[in-house]
């Protein structure tokens, strides 16, 4: 069982093409990379609402999209290209995710996923910036 570790994109970004690791600029992006990487992992991918399932070191340009603003069915058909893209680089039957994201990125995904760990479910942005504060002390 391999532990894949996805992390929600944000919306405040770099402004030329860069890596997506180095894309995201705010800080509850930051923090959940910090503390992704303090996690015993196999792989950590960005949850993108234009790329879907995004490699750290994939090279990006800058976009202005969200899940924020799309309606259910946009928002499932999105969740079904990320699960898609998942199965190409991990089993989701059986290996472990550990999903740090809002709600808006969770829910089209999660049903698909047998193992899934949420440690930022339910916290408004600064309860989720408060949490990895203290796990990266």
């Amino acid at each position: 069982m391999k532990t894949i570790i996805l992390i929600s994109c944000v919306s405040k970004k770099g402004t030329k093409k860069a890596k997506a690791e180095k894309m995201y600029e705010s800080a509850l992006f930051i923090k959940s990379l910090a503390y992704a990487r303090k996690l015993k992992h196999d792989n950590i991918y960005i949850l993108s609402a234009k790329h879907h399932l995004l490699a750290l070191d994939t090279e990006i340009e800058p976009y202005d999209l969200t899940l924020n603003t799309m309606n259910k069915q946009e928002k499932t058909a999105w969740g079904k290209e990320v699960i898609a893209q998942l199965m190409e680089v991990a089993d989701v039957e059986k290996d472990k995710f550990v999903i740090l994201a809002g709600e808006n990125y969770l829910t089209p995904i999660k049903v698909a996923l047998k193992h899934i760990e949420t440690p930022l479910e339910g916290k408004k942005i600064g309860e989720r910036l408060q949490f990895l504060g203290e796990q990266l002390k």
